[in-house]
């Protein structure tokens, strides 16, 4: 197992990740072509941004994206950088801390489709792979041994009486015509299990179950797979599996469609065994920490109304310029624009830029004007090095507008929970009790920021 940390550590190219370059750009190619996986012009891009494969040296690197990929047998975990020590081996339980954090923020996600479903996580591996097929295994057999989807589905049957609405033609042609007039060709609706989406979950069950190497996911599934036995087996796609839609009664089969779709849309590629190549499931984790601070607001900070990013209003007449900012909270009578930036920052007393970049300090003194604003906020993510609790100010005055001030604060938001590494705290919890203190720690500090 390969654990790589983003824009960090290099390691050594195994001569069995050979070809993993170029299924990784068939992987970019056909990612999905939403704002999530879009960055300026990384849509125009051919070539994938996921990895650099440093060829003079035969080493790899991770770029920005965090996740796990699945290629030929061996694992990669590419991880997050804030939880990068330079110089220290991260151990299994320390892999699965880091993990379980991603979860947590996923969870708060509202741009990528991500199974909201807290279960207690096990003993899990620090194998990302495994804990995905882990959770979809559980909560699917926990739930299809309370209940089985059923659904009406249309169908054609030859019976000696009329259910339905009689297919004249074909009965003409096909039953008349053969001497087979007793039996009538009718096309009615029944309530069956053999439906299109217990298909899909035979299938996706079936898949994961020849490619996982957990003894209590193979269980699991197993179970799924004797439950679906009576279910015809045939093969399925995301796009299948995005089509389908529950009324409010089969609401919890929500999550396993969610499930089923992350699977097959996640660029899982099989041999004609049917054993698994690859699986990649990446996330640009500037994206997921952006998208995790307004779902966070929104979900817990009942004080600020959080709104996501507006690109109605443009810096230059022409409309050519779009001014997007991540974030803006309304306080009460006070508004206030807020940008998240998934960067390291080290605050320095010696530094006069006081931790902000310059390119930073320009993109907000742009949203302040447009946005007829003087309050503009920064959060940066802590690290596992540290939490920096002192805040980061500028004042800008703006001379063009009489003399008014331009505040820009920065600040580093808690979403790190420092206990989780140093017990083996991660087996057996549910995500929320694993985080709830965390969780408090933050609603505090994002509260006190808008004092």
């Amino acid at each position: 197992m390969i654990n790589l940390f983003e824009y960090q550590n290099k390691v050594a190219l195994p001569s069995s990740l050979e070809g993993l370059e170029e299924f990784l750009d068939e992987v970019w190619k056909n990612r999905e072509k939403t704002d999530f996986y879009l960055n300026g012009q990384a849509d125009r891009i051919e070539v994938q941004q996921f990895m650099q494969f440093l060829h003079k040296t035969k080493e790899v690197k991770s770029n920005k994206y965090v996740g796990v990929i699945h290629f030929e047998g061996q694992r990669i975990n590419l991880l997050p950088k804030i939880f990068y020590k330079p110089g220290a081996e991260s151990s299994p339980e320390e892999i699965q801390a880091m993990q379980c954090h991603i979860l947590w923020w996923l969870s708060y996600c509202r741009k990528i489709k991500f199974p909201n479903y807290q279960t207690a996580l096990g003993n899990l591996k620090s194998d990302f792979f495994e804990v995905l097929i882990y959770l979809f295994s559980k909560y699917t057999r926990e739930l299809l041994t309370s209940s089985i989807y059923q659904q009406y589905e249309e169908i054609s049957n030859e019976l000696p009486f009329i259910k339905g609405r009689l297919n004249t033609s074909r009965y003409i042609h096909e039953n008349i015509a053969r001497g087979r007039w007793h039996k009538l060709n009718c096309t009615y609706d029944a309530f069956v299990l053999d439906n299109k989406f217990n298909r899909i979950i035979k299938y996706v069950a079936s898949l994961l179950f020849r490619n996982t190497t957990s003894p209590e996911d193979k269980k699991y599934l197993r179970e799924i797979l004797f439950i679906l036995d009576e279910v015809t087996d045939v093969q399925a796609t995301a796009e299948e599996c995005a089509s389908i839609q529950f009324n409010p009664m089969f609401g919890e089969f929500e999550t396993v469609r969610d499930y089923c779709y992350l699977f097959l849309s996640n660029f899982i590629s099989f041999n004609y065994k049917q054993d698994l190549k690859l699986f990649a499931f990446l996330l640009p984790m500037e994206y997921v920490f952006e998208d995790f601070i307004f779902g966070f607001i929104e979900k817990e900070v009942k004080e600020v109304q959080a709104k996501a990013q507006v690109s109605s209003t443009y810096l230059d007449k022409e409309g050519a310029f779009a001014l997007r900012p991540d974030l803006l909270l309304k306080i009460g009578e006070r508004s206030v624009i807020a940008d998240t930036k998934y960067k390291i920052v080290y605050s320095d007393e010696r530094d006069p830029k006081k931790g902000i970049s310059q390119g930073d300090l320009y993109q907000m003194l742009a949203y302040a004007v447009r946005f007829n604003t003087d309050e503009i906020i920064l959060f940066y993510p802590n690290t596992i090095q540290g939490h920096q609790e002192q805040v980061s100010e500028v004042l800008i005055e703006d001379e063009l507008a009489g003399g008014k001030q331009i505040k820009i604060r920065a600040f580093q938001l808690p979403i790190i929970n420092e206990r989780l590494f140093l017990q083996d705290s991660c087996k057996g919890d549910v995500l929320a009790d694993m985080f709830n203190e965390t969780s408090i720690r933050l609603v505090n500090r994002i509260t006190e920021i808008f004092r």
